[in-house]
């Protein structure tokens, strides 16, 4: 195993660092166990949420024998864990885009197998990022602990010489799976364990558009998804100090565009259209609030439903209101807000009924009207149920993350953590999403553009299409192509 923690592309850490980045790896396997000499059953299982939709199996790894008939031509890892729903997300996009274009995508998730010490270290830091993303409503912890540790923090190469110390303990979870299946990383680690387990073909599929050593994977093919974020990566921007760093080798770094699923991008002009024409008809605007991973919004979402509220009873707009995997939010939200009560339809965790309500709200002749909630308790559905009801809304209401980058009209909430702003910065460039609105009296203001003013809505839609004849959404089909074209270059 390639010790990749000690120079991260020719730029040497300080032998001060190195140490302290052994010694984190010794604390993590005196506390998770170190099992570098397991030998863990593999096997292939239907995944039954996603799988009809996006061609999906699992791999499941120590849950004992079972059919290992791998598909060693067409077959496609995406590596991901569960922290938040973004790198999930991501993770669809590029299993959509791999059966899109004929492909067998295989899902991995290192945050989903309890006995190994890959999922108790992983387990353990989504711990406590879940818990910074919730205190990070306290003004004062936000301003001096969480937005400078996602901002200048995680930025830093000793950041990623400590990280790549740790991945050596995820990659016990690769070492029965066949070599030379590329792998896809929606998040840095598994691209990590799979580079250090001896993968042959890595891809790193980078979210976010602030540069952060963070998301290095030295061995691995690094691909981004804005030309900002390519310049920042390529010379390591501001990742050492003060110091001017040595580059990231040119083939080391691919510009893709965003990974957005087919099922998306195939339908752009067609969804786009129809948001344009409910317009100009005078149907109610649909607005999409969705809940991150961490569950930290319900008090901005309680206050545009407030501000919604008699547009929602006058037929003006209407809400779809997605609070993921946390029941508790809706809960809150209805004792909160009893007004809305009487305008409310809910979809709770029955997947089937979403399925149908997402497919009649795209068909111009139904009228959606009133609230309409939905939870799940599956990770899989609760993250893919915005996908698919994204498709009819008019605008999308979210912090920007990696929604960011989806192609529909953005409303832009208060981010959760300092490196998202630049999500919202990319998304007004382009022209497809609103600015960060950082408070309430700015995120009414922009609900109410887009309720009733003519073009603010319009001209969002019109600069998505064009987005798309540049080729901006097809970063996931970009992604499949290039790490299966690494396999065919061997």
């Amino acid at each position: 195993m390639t010790d990749r923690a000690k120079v991260i592309f020719g730029n040497e850490m300080p032998e001060r660092t190195y140490k302290s980045a052994v010694k984190s790896k010794i604390k993590n396997a005196a506390k998770y166990g170190d099992d570098s000499n397991a030998s863990y059953d593999v096997k292939i299982v239907d995944n039954p949420y996603i799988g009809p939709s996006l061609g999906v199996s699992d791999i499941r790894v120590n849950e004992g024998s079972g059919d290992t008939s791998f598909d060693l031509e067409k077959g496609i890892i995406v590596g991901n864990i569960r922290m938040g729903f973004g790198h999930y997300r991501i993770s669809m996009a590029m299993a959509s885009a791999a059966k899109a274009l004929g492909y067998k995508p295989y899902w991995l998730d290192l945050n989903s197998f309890p006995a190994t010490t890959c999922t108790k270290l992983i387990g353990g830091q989504n711990e406590l990022y879940s818990l910074g993303s919730r205190l990070s409503k306290n003004p004062v912890f936000n301003k001096l602990v969480w937005e400078p540790v996602n901002y200048e923090l995680f930025r830093r190469l000793s950041y990623n010489c400590s990280d790549q110390k740790n991945a050596e303990l995820m990659a016990p979870v690769y070492k029965n799976i066949p070599k030379e299946i590329p792998v896809i990383g929606t998040h840095v680690w598994p691209a990590q364990a799979a580079i250090h387990a001896g993968m042959k073909y890595v891809v790193n599929a980078i979210p976010d558009n602030w540069p952060m050593a963070l998301h290095l994977s030295e061995g691995s093919v690094h691909t981004i998804q804005t030309h900002n974020s390519y310049q920042g990566y390529r010379i390591l921007n501001g990742m050492n100090g003060k110091k001017t760093c040595n580059p990231m080798p040119d083939q080391s770094l691919v510009y893709t565009g965003h990974y957005i699923d087919h099922e998306l991008v195939s339908n752009i002009e067609k969804d786009c259209q129809a948001r344009i024409d409910r317009k100009k008809n005078g149907k109610p605007v649909r607005f999409l609030l969705t809940i991150g991973g961490a569950g930290a919004q319900k008090e901005i979402f309680a206050g545009i439903i407030k501000h919604l509220l008699p547009a929602i009873e006058k037929g003006r707009a209407a809400l779809y209101v997605n609070v993921g995997d946390y029941r508790n939010v809706w809960d809150e939200l209805l004792n909160e807000i009893p007004g809305m009560r009487a305008c409310v339809s809910e979809h709770m965790n029955n997947w089937e009924d979403t399925e149908d309500f997402a497919a009649k709200a795209l068909d111009p002749a139904n009228d959606i009207t009133g609230i309409h909630g939905f939870y799940h308790e599956n990770i899989f559905e609760a993250v893919y149920a915005t996908n698919l009801l994204m498709r009819s809304c008019d605008v999308l209401v979210t912090k920007p993350s990696e929604l960011a980058f989806y192609p529909v009209p953005k409303l832009f909430i208060r981010r959760v953590g300092k490196h998202e702003m630049w999500g919202a910065i990319h998304s007004a460039e382009v022209g497809d999403g609103t600015l960060e609105c950082r408070d309430m009296g700015h995120t009414v203001q922009m609900l109410d553009m887009f309720l009733w003013d003519e073009h603010f809505l319009e001209n969002m839609c019109m600069n998505i299409v064009n987005n798309k004849k540049a080729g901006l959404y097809d970063g996931a089909y970009n992604v499949v192509k290039i790490a299966m074209g690494l396999k065919r270059e061997d």
